[in-house]
């Protein structure tokens, strides 16, 4: 089973602000969807929250000490360990996808990182925090300039953890 990080930050490493992305990027959301479409998802619940609801076509885990409200199609479990036990069963790939925390409680498990740089310093709530690719390979997937649809620009990159 493959093990992957998949977040936007800003440049101060902002990943958060009031329940909510800080940001609306239709393309770097639309290459998120792309990614982790039909594969396993794991969240904390600040992270649900943001959502509201599963995100269709994937198997949504919740990490979370509360296991008792959470909707239909949602999969609560009580640790990060419990979640990629799940997922293991279910699907090929497996993607965590905040909140600050969890991400850094899966990078030492994780195969692959996919990172979205937003080119902005972002006044927020929630700081992912910096993550030390020296030993990784380092691939840029997309570069976007701000536009019409986009306030700001962004860089995706995956990072390939080597062997």
């Amino acid at each position: 089973m493959t093990i992957a990080l998949i977040y936007a930050r800003s440049e101060n490493h902002c990943i958060g602000r009031a329940g909510g992305l800080p940001w609306h990027l239709p393309d770097e959301y639309r290459f998120f969807n792309e990614q982790t479409s039909g594969h396993a998802i794991i969240m904390g619940r600040r992270t649900f929250e943001d959502h509201n609801c599963a995100l269709p076509s994937r198997l949504n885990i919740v990490v979370s000490r509360t296991t008792s409200r959470f909707g239909e199609d949602i999969y609560p479990v009580m640790s990060l360990a419990a979640g990629f036990s799940l997922a293991a069963k279910h699907k090929q790939s497996t993607y965590v996808i905040g909140g600050a925390g969890l991400l850094a409680e899966a990078l030492p498990h994780a195969s692959l990182v996919y990172e979205s740089v937003i080119d902005a310093t972002i006044d927020g709530d929630v700081f992912v925090e910096p993550f030390d690719f020296s030993d990784w390979e380092q691939e840029l997937l997309a570069e976007h300039e701000p536009d019409e649809r986009h306030e700001f620009g962004y860089r995706t990159r995956q990072y390939t953890r080597r062997d």
